[in-house]
């Protein structure tokens, strides 16, 4: 079980990747418009779980919260313009993101797309400036553009668009959501790492985590889709039924769906059991990721 202990100090980084990421972004000179709509979608809110996975990735392996943090905006940044392409007509045709209207509600559709291709752009510009080994630049860029690009999320969502009203199967909602969802915990995992200089075997235990950590969210996710309403979520449900998406609880039902999940997080803590007592805290968001209501 969590604590507040844990609950303030995962508030505490969310703070730290926020006011980083807008001093980041009070330096570039582009249009104000784009800058708004960029803020826009950074502030709307969320629970900043993988800026939160590099952070406490990182301090499992020994490192240093500040030399993580350029990492952290990073995934941060990625992760917020995926979800305003996501809201896009075009995709998921959403009018509520975290109780909020959408981007492109806002903005206009142009603006949106301008906005999350500024974010995607920017944060592997944050990491080249802001990370000081060059070795670690290297690496981060390179996990970054795996785990959001086409062998990771771009994959996922290509597949899921793909697989609209085709019914599907467990293989293909393993793939849709090992690519959509887990692929960004995995890259997180393995970037805090990566700002420790954690050893090959340490990376390796700590991309296992996030995978089984990514995928127990989707799933949990597919789970409050069918089960939550649009005021809890902060975004409209029941949509995936809708609009014919291959899901866990299409496929396999919502019990069977909840047991993989718990399958998974438990899965996922015996991964990080080497690390020892530093590792404590990454359980704890594993745990809290399971436990999650919206």
């Amino acid at each position: 079980m969590t604590t507040p202990a844990f609950e303030d100090l995962c508030r505490d980084l969310a703070r730290q990747v926020e006011s980083a990421i807008e001093g980041y972004l009070a330096h570039g000179r582009m249009p104000e418009r784009l800058k708004e709509s960029m803020l826009y979608s950074l502030r709307a809110g969320g629970k900043r779980l993988r800026p939160i996975t590099v952070l406490l990735a990182c301090r499992a392996c020994g490192g240093d919260d500040m030399v993580a943090i350029p990492a952290a905006a990073a995934i941060e940044m990625v992760h917020t313009y995926s979800l305003i392409h996501d809201d896009l007509p075009a995709m998921d045709d959403d009018d509520l993101r975290r109780g909020k209207p959408t981007n492109h509600k806002v903005f206009g559709e142009g603006m949106a797309i301008l906005a999350g291709d500024a974010l995607l752009t920017s944060a592997f510009e944050v990491i080249a400036q802001h990370v000081r080994k060059d070795r670690q630049v290297r690496l981060l860029v390179t996990e970054l553009a795996h785990a959001a690009g086409v062998d990771g999320m771009i994959a996922g969502q290509a597949a899921d668009l793909l697989g609209e009203f085709t019914g599907g199967n467990l293989e293909t909602v393993e793939y849709i959501h090992t690519h959509k969802t887990a692929m960004m915990f995995y890259g997180a995992a393995r970037m805090g790492g990566i700002c420790a200089d954690a050893d090959a075997t340490r990376m390796d235990l700590l991309g296992d985590f996030g995978l089984k950590v990514g995928l127990a969210f989707q799933m949990i996710d597919d789970i409050l889709d069918v089960t939550a309403g649009t005021e809890q979520m902060g975004k409209a449900t029941g949509k995936d039924s809708q609009a014919g998406k291959i899901t866990y609880p299409a496929v396999v039902g919502i019990e069977q769906t909840r047991r993989n999940a718990d399958r998974l997080l438990n899965e996922a803590l015996e991964t990080l059991a080497p690390l020892g007592a530093a590792a404590d805290p990454l359980c704890e968001l594993a745990q809290l990721m399971g436990r999650r209501k919206n």
